[in-house]
């Protein structure tokens, strides 16, 4: 079992920054591949970037690329998802996930088996 603990996150102007984090307790976190996933009020959750268990490689969704980085620390067993730029349109609740095995470029939901409580981020015009 993995538990994850969401932090950050807020309301911020367009063109503003925020940093999400993503506390992991409860089993080794280096064995876990780590993603970000946001929802939308009426839309369904979707994929935004994800990390390999090792830190080399992350994947992103293409609205994002450029614009927000995911990264991890192993010492504090936390990921984070620093998003700059930020438009409108990326408001939502935004959720970290972890799943087990090696492969990084997981883009559903169904592949992630933890999830955190999410935390809303909300971009004003």
């Amino acid at each position: 079992q993995v538990q994850l603990v969401q932090s950050g996150g807020g309301l911020v102007q367009a063109g503003g920054s925020l940093r999400l984090s993503c506390a992991a307790s409860g089993r080794t976190f280096s064995n876990y591949v780590m993603g970000w996933f946001r929802q939308a009020p009426g839309k369904e959750r979707e994929f935004v970037a994800s990390i390999s268990r090792s830190g080399d490689n992350t994947y992103y969704e293409d609205s994002v690329k450029g614009r927000f980085t995911v990264s991890r620390d192993s010492a504090k067993n936390t990921v984070y998802l620093q998003m700059n730029s930020l438009k409108p349109v990326d408001t939502a609740v935004y959720y970290c996930a972890a799943r087990g095995g090696t492969y990084s470029g997981a883009y559903y939901t169904r592949e992630y088996e933890y999830w955190g409580q999410g935390t809303q981020v909300t971009v004003s015009s």
